[in-house]
């Protein structure tokens, strides 16, 4: 099927907009990539229809079936690899390497984590009780088991800096656990995920199990939320939407899993190796071009060895190349659009404004004529206050803020309305797990922005609601329901 005119998926047919299309721009040479269908809010409506009626058959099939189906799915996403990727990377403006390696592959990797988590128990038994003779009945001993069961129709609205690991990361434990889902992705690069449909209904996926709807604007993702037929929905993006969708959720009691945004924290005290330090920094310049919500922003350095590490990073983003993503050595491409370079430059000139000083960075990279580019950028002589370290830039922009002592680097660290990922920098490990403990956030890095892929993942504060990735997402798309028997 061609990118040029995509169609809705509804019900395991694909639909022909009500609303026409509109054009997917390629954030690099802002030449269009195909045409995304724009749902009416009937066809989202009817969309979420189909999956609950779709949820009862599948809800019921044996998880042998629903692993089967998951992992054929994967197979077939890698065996298009290549073609994956080169879309991936024209809609959302990653390299190549990050498109084959970190979208694409990812994506696969988590529908086949997740057909082995169909088969994962769902019965867990709790220890007998004793009760006495009463108004409830006889005495008698008491078993119990807690048992996880699907919690129905799933909206999955996903965001825009990564078009297959991040729809993965919903569908495929979603599905796992007997669910249906309706997809409602980020509306600059949607295309992706209609790939993963067709995957999905080439492996077997029965009618209704797995939706897709797409808009430009709020009105897909409004009826996404709000339909009668939408039992939970999951949501990666910004905290301000995602409270929007808490109110609509809170309701219809409607359950959530929100990942929002971030502003992480890189405490980096006076024993810490520097070199792994600039490094690990140094991924908001590099990866995604600094559009990620974990990515170590606000970087927090103890006074003896703040103007070493300055120059680390100074040097390291000097070094990275930008431009065309689609060319080998590229390191930092464009980003997705130019509403938000805009955004992200209007950042750099307030950080400007409010006194802190451009260390490396500031302009529009040389270079590339065309595309939505932002050269890595480096902002010293920061303080907690400034808008700048207090906001999500979501961008290649490094803030960086100096501290005394571990005091200090912990209240300015927890002095922020986010708490997603935060790291900690230190030779010495037991100062750094010391450090780390009292961090305000789902997860800490300790000597590394590295992920262990089955750790529980969310945010604490204004960072999101619930956690998820690997076992974890599969409770977080099930409902908890006890049995209870007299022994």
């Amino acid at each position: 099927m061609s990118e040029q005119k995509r169609s809705l998926f509804i019900g395991g047919r694909w639909t022909e907009p009500e609303h026409g299309h509109y054009e997917v721009i390629d954030p690099a040479t802002e030449e269009v990539v195909g045409l995304a269908p724009e749902a009416s809010r009937g066809q989202v409506h009817a969309a979420a229809a189909a999956a609950r009626e779709a949820f009862t058959g599948w809800s019921r099939t044996r998880p042998e079936e629903r692993a089967e189906i998951l992992d054929r799915a994967a197979g077939l996403m890698l065996r298009d690899l290549d073609g994956h990727a080169a879309l991936a990377r024209a809609e959302s403006g990653a390299t190549t390497a990050t498109a084959r390696g970190m979208q694409v592959a990812v994506g696969a990797a988590r529908f086949r984590r997740y057909a082995r988590g169909a088969l994962e128990p769902v019965e867990e038994p709790v220890a007998p009780q004793i009760n006495e003779a009463g108004p409830m009945g006889r005495a008698g001993v008491f078993g119990a088991l807690a048992v996880r069961q699907p919690v129905g129709v799933v909206t999955c609205i996903t965001s825009y800096n990564n078009p297959w690991a991040n729809p993965a990361g919903k569908v495929a434990p979603a599905l796992a656990m007997g669910n249906t889902v309706v997809v409602k992705p980020a509306p600059q690069d949607p295309l992706s995920v209609y790939r993963m449909a067709e995957a999905l209904e080439a492996a077997g996926v029965p009618a209704g199990v797995v939706n897709v709807v797409t808009g430009s604007g709020p009105e897909a993702g409004e009826a996404a939320v709000d339909s009668p037929d939408v039992d939970m929905v999951s949501f990666t993006g910004s905290t301000a939407v995602g409270q929007r969708i808490a109110e609509v959720c809170g309701r219809g009691m409607k359950r959530q899993l929100m990942e929002l945004g971030g502003k992480g924290a890189a405490v980096v005290l006076d024993d810490a190796d520097l070199d792994s330090a600039a490094a690990g920094i140094g991924t908001t310049f590099s990866f995604y071009s600094g559009q990620i919500c974990t990515a170590p922003t606000r970087v927090l350095v103890q006074r003896g060895v703040h103007d070493t590490l300055l120059g680390k990073l100074a040097a390291y983003a000097a070094h990275l190349k930008v431009g065309d993503p689609a060319a080998r050595g590229t390191v930092v491409g464009p980003v997705i659009s130019a509403a938000h370079r805009d955004r992200v430059e209007s950042y750099i000139e307030l950080g400007r404004k409010e006194g802190a000083r451009v260390v490396t960075g500031g302009d529009r990279p040389a270079g590339p004529e065309r595309g939505f580019y932002v050269a890595p950028t480096l902002l010293a002589d920061c303080t907690n206050d400034m808008r700048v370290v207090r906001e999500e830039i979501f961008g290649p922009v490094v803030v960086v803020v100096p501290f005394d002592d571990e005091e200090e680097a912990v209240a300015l660290a927890n002095d922020s309305d986010y708490g997603l990922i935060d790291y900690v920098w230190s030779s010495d490990v037991a100062r750094a797990f010391r450090v780390a403990r009292r961090l305000r956030a789902g997860g800490v890095g300790v000597n590394t922005v590295g992920r262990n892929m089955e750790a529980p993942f969310g945010g604490f504060k204004k960072s999101g609601v619930g956690r998820d990735v690997g076992s974890y997402a599969l409770h977080a798309y099930s409902e908890l329901q006890s049995i209870v028997w007299p022994g």
